[in-house]
């Protein structure tokens, strides 16, 4: 059997807030607005040059971020290259005032990566090709 991770789906509240922030510092393509209006639930997929896909969703009653770490979906990690190109946009982030929470930094397990969040608070790792 032959195994690929299709997409991951991010609740956010701010669909065009946060589809631009992937596409201005991780290059995704924004896909079409999909709509179900029964459901009140509107999503768009954001695929990214390695192929990889987020796809960022919004419902009417989900509302509430988690304040803390919970069970589930911790962060999403993207390998944009080289240790200087992880460089390059945490300072970038950090000069558009998304600054970093950790890094960038060598990581016990190998990884050269930097953590920010989205404009919504969702944890991204940008790594290096390990």
């Amino acid at each position: 059997m032959s195994v690929r991770l299709e997409h991951v789906g991010l609740w956010v509240a701010n669909l065009d807030r946060v589809a631009a922030f992937y596409a201005k510092y991780f290059g995704a393509q924004v896909g079409e607005l999909y709509r179900n209006e029964h459901k009140r639930f509107e999503s768009r997929f954001l695929t990214f040059g390695g192929g990889a896909r987020l796809e960022v969703m919004t419902r009417h009653d989900v509302t509430q971020p988690q304040p803390i770490e919970q069970l589930g979906l911790a962060h999403v990690a993207l390998c944009i290259g080289d240790e200087a190109a992880v460089d390059a946009l945490a300072a970038r982030l950090r000069t558009d005032g998304f600054a970093p929470e950790s890094g960038p930094r060598r990581t016990g397990d190998g990884y050269y990566e930097c953590v920010v969040r989205d404009p919504e608070g969702n944890r991204v790792e940008i790594t290096a090709e390990k």
